[in-house]
Parts: C-alpha cells; structure tokens; sequence
C-alpha cells in the first residue's frame, strides 16, 4: 500500500519591484492591490516621485511569479516599458497587501 503524499507548499519568497513606463494615474496601484490580495500576496505597493511604481511582494514563489507577469503588462490604460526585480531575503514582516502613500 502506497503512502498518500502531501504537496509541499512553494518556496517563500520576497522580491522588491520596480515598474518604469506610464503607470500613474491609470489604477496600477488598486490593481496590484487587488492580485495580490487574489493571490494571497502580503506586502505594499505606491508611486514614486519620478513616475515609477515600486512594490514589495512575499508570499510563495509560483504566486509572486504570476504576479510579476501580471506587473509586465498592468492594468488597461498602462504601458510599461521594463520592470526591474530586486530579490532580497523573506521576511514575513506583512499582515496583508496594502497601498502605501
């Protein structure tokens, strides 16, 4: 008789990104809010003052991947040119995903 296996959960992860291109002022902050909230994402996501959006994402690998295709595209209305992907040691500092001013 062979032993029921249980999935191990994915590795965790923590990745700070950076999103250049037309991304304010056309709802990418909610809009990331809301995927990773989907995706059980933890961490933030706001503007900068030079146009960008910069976002820190923990959570499981495949989800911060699916997250980080989503953030290459955005929402309707934006057009990104490159994101940039800083991977940095899991913290497990976040209670949830908000938007930060």
């Amino acid at each position: 008789m062979e032993a029921e296996r249980t999935p191990l959960p994915d590795r965790l992860i923590r990745v700070r990104v950076r999103i250049h291109g037309i991304v304010q002022g056309v709802f990418f902050r909610a809009s990331t809010r809301r995927i990773a909230l989907e995706l059980g994402l933890k961490g933030w996501v706001r503007n900068l003052p030079n146009g960008m959006v910069e976002a820190v994402f923990e959570g499981e690998e495949k989800k911060i991947r699916k997250v980080l295709e989503w953030c290459r595209r955005g929402p309707p209305g934006a057009k990104v040119e490159r994101v940039e992907e800083f991977y940095e040691p899991y913290k497990g500092e976040f209670e949830t995903f908000r938007i930060i001013w």
